[in-house]
C-alpha cells in the first residue's frame, strides 16, 4: 500500500463518515457522465460558462436551489460548503444540520458535505448530470476533498495560499501546503480514470486593492504546485478589479505566463483555463446599481476572454442571496454574453509590459530561494515578505505593502515592501498617483478606495 493511501484511509477513517469504499468510488469515477466533468465542457466550449454561486444547509433546499439554476441556463452549478465544515467541525455541522431539518431554519451558511455523505449528494448531483464545482475555503480539504469527488464534484477550488491567506489568521501555512498537496495528488489519481478533474484557485484574495502583480503570481504558484503533483486540468482566476484597462492587461499577462511557466516545468500538455468573479468588494445597496456592476464585470469577462465567469446578485449588500435573485443573475449574464458574442480586445502596451516584469520579478525571487522543494520556496516567499497580500489576517502575511488607486481608478503599489518590484516598475507606478497628500489624507484615500462601488 502507498504513503498516500495509507493516509486516505486514515482521514477517510473519520467518525463522521459513513464507510467510504475506495473500490465503489474509483469504478462510480470510472463510468461518471462525461457532463459532470468541467474540463469536458472547456475542452468543447464555444462560449463562456456561467456559474453562480450557493449553498444551503440542507438537502432539499440544495436540489431546489439546483431547480431553480436549471431552469435559468446555468452552466455549472456551485456547492458551497458551511463554516463548520470549512474548519473541520464536523461535530458543530451534524448538530446544525438536523436544528436545520427539524425547524425549516437555515442553521449554517452553506452545505455541510461531509455530514450528508457521498452516497446522498451523489444522487443529487447525478440527477442534475451538469458539472458541480466545490467552493469551500478550507485550509486543511482532505476529506472534504475525497467526499467531493466520491459524490461527483470534479472541479475543486481553492489552494494553500488563496484559501488561507484571505481567511485564517493563524492555521500554520506550511501545513496548508502538505494537506493541499494530497488534495492535488487525489486529483491527479482521480484524473487517470475518465475526464480530468479540474482545480481551481481563488484568485480574488481578500478582494481589497491587491494589485494585479500579487495575484497573477500567486495564481501561477498554486498552478505549478498543482501541475506537479499530476493535475492536468487548472484554472486561474482573478476578479473584477475596478479599472476596465487593468483587467484587460491582467487577463492577457495571466494567460500569457501561465503558459509559459507550465511549459517550463514541462507540464505544456496540462489545460489551463481562465475564470474570472464579478465584483467581489462592497457592493452598492442600491440595487439597480448592483445589476449595472454585474452586466459591466460581464462585459469585462467577455473582454479578457475568460473560460468562465463567476456571478454575483443584486442583493449582494443586503444579506445571503435568495435562489430567485441568483437565478436571475445567471439568466441576466447568459444574456449579456449573448448580445456581447465577444468583444475585441486591446491590451495597453505599456501596462502589459511593466505587470509582465513585476510578475517574473517576484517569480525569480521565489525559486531562487534555496529551499529544496517549490511549496518550501513559496512558504519562505511568503515569510519574508516577497509575497504579501494587503489586508491579509493571517499572522505570517506582512502586511506592508501599500496599495491605492490612481485617477483612472487602477490599483497602484506605493510601498513595495519586502516584495521585490523592480526599480523602473515601481517608479511608474507612483507617477500614476497624487503622493502630495499628508498621511491621513492618503488613509483617506484608501478607505475610500476600499468601497469605490458603494
Amino acid at each position: 500500500m502507498s504513503l498516500l493511501q495509507e493516509e486516505r484511509e486514515i482521514i477517510l477513517s473519520n467518525e463522521y463518515v459513513d464507510n467510504f469504499d475506495f473500490d465503489e468510488v474509483e469504478e462510480f469515477v470510472r463510468n461518471a457522465s462525461k457532463d459532470l466533468f468541467i474540463s469536458h465542457h472547456f475542452a468543447k466550449a464555444d462560449k463562456m460558462l456561467v456559474q453562480p454561486r450557493g449553498g444551503f444547509p440542507t438537502y432539499k433546499q440544495q436540489f431546489d436551489l439546483y431547480e431553480f439554476f436549471v431552469e435559468s441556463n446555468v452552466d455549472v452549478l456551485p456547492l458551497t460548503i458551511d463554516s463548520n465544515t470549512r474548519l473541520n467541525d464536523y461535530g458543530t455541522a451534524k448538530k446544525m444540520l438536523r436544528l436545520s431539518e427539524e425547524n425549516e431554519i437555515d442553521m449554517l451558511n452553506g452545505y455541510p458535505l461531509v455530514n450528508h455523505g457521498y452516497r446522498t449528494t451523489r444522487k443529487m448531483i447525478t440527477n442534475f448530470n451538469k458539472p458541480v464545482s466545490l467552493r469551500h475555503g478550507t485550509p486543511d480539504a482532505r476529506l472534504l476533498i475525497e467526499t467531493a469527488i466520491a459524490s461527483g464534484i470534479f472541479e475543486i477550488e481553492g489552494g494553500p495560499i488563496t484559501y488561507l491567506l484571505p481567511y485564517s489568521k493563524n492555521f500554520p501555512l506550511d501545513k496548508a501546503f502538505l494537506y493541499w498537496k494530497y488534495v492535488e495528488r487525489v486529483c491527479a489519481n482521480y484524473s487517470e480514470l475518465n475526464e480530468p478533474i479540474n482545480r481551481e484557485s481563488f484568485g480574488p484574495l481578500t478582494a481589497t486593492l491587491v494589485p494585479p502583480s500579487i495575484t497573477i503570481v500567486i495564481q501561477l504558484l498554486e498552478m505549478l504546485l498543482a501541475l506537479e503533483e499530476g493535475v492536468k486540468s487548472f484554472s486561474v482566476s482573478f476578479s473584477q478589479q475596478g479599472s476596465m484597462n487593468q483587467d484587460i492587461v491582467t487577463g492577457a499577462v495571466i494567460k500569457k505566463l501561465a503558459r509559459f511557466y507550465a511549459e517550463e516545468i514541462g507540464c505544456g500538455d496540462a489545460a489551463i483555463h481562465l475564470v474570472y468573479h464579478q465584483w467581489m468588494g462592497a457592493f452598492p445597496m442600491n440595487k439597480d446599481f448592483a445589476e449595472q456592476l454585474i452586466n459591466m464585470s460581464t462585459v469585462i469577462a467577455s473582454m479578457v476572454g475568460a473560460d468562465k465567469i463567476i456571478t454575483k446578485t443584486r442583493e449582494e449588500a443586503t444579506g445571503i442571496p435568495t435562489p430567485q435573485a441568483n437565478a436571475k443573475t445567471v439568466a441576466d449574464t447568459q444574456y449579456t454574453l449573448r448580445i456581447l458574442n465577444g468583444l475585441p480586445n486591446i491590451v495597453d502596451e505599456e501596462e502589459e509590459e511593466i505587470l509582465t516584469l513585476e510578475v517574473k520579478a517576484i517569480m525569480e525571487a521565489v525559486f531562487n530561494d534555496p529551499a529544496d522543494t517549490l511549496w518550501r520556496k513559496v512558504f519562505n516567499s511568503i515569510k519574508n515578505g516577497v509575497i504579501d497580500v494587503p489586508f491579509s489576517p493571517h499572522i505570517i502575511n506582512h502586511n506592508n505593502m501599500i496599495t491605492i488607486r490612481d485617477a483612472n481608478k487602477n490599483i497602484r503599489i506605493i510601498d513595495r515592501g519586502n516584495v521585490p518590484i523592480p526599480d523602473r516598475c515601481f517608479e511608474y507606478e507612483r507617477a500614476q498617483c497624487d503622493l502630495s497628500k499628508d498621511t491621513k489624507g492618503i488613509v483617506n484615500d484608501i478607505i475610500h478606495d476600499i468601497g469605490i462601488m458603494q
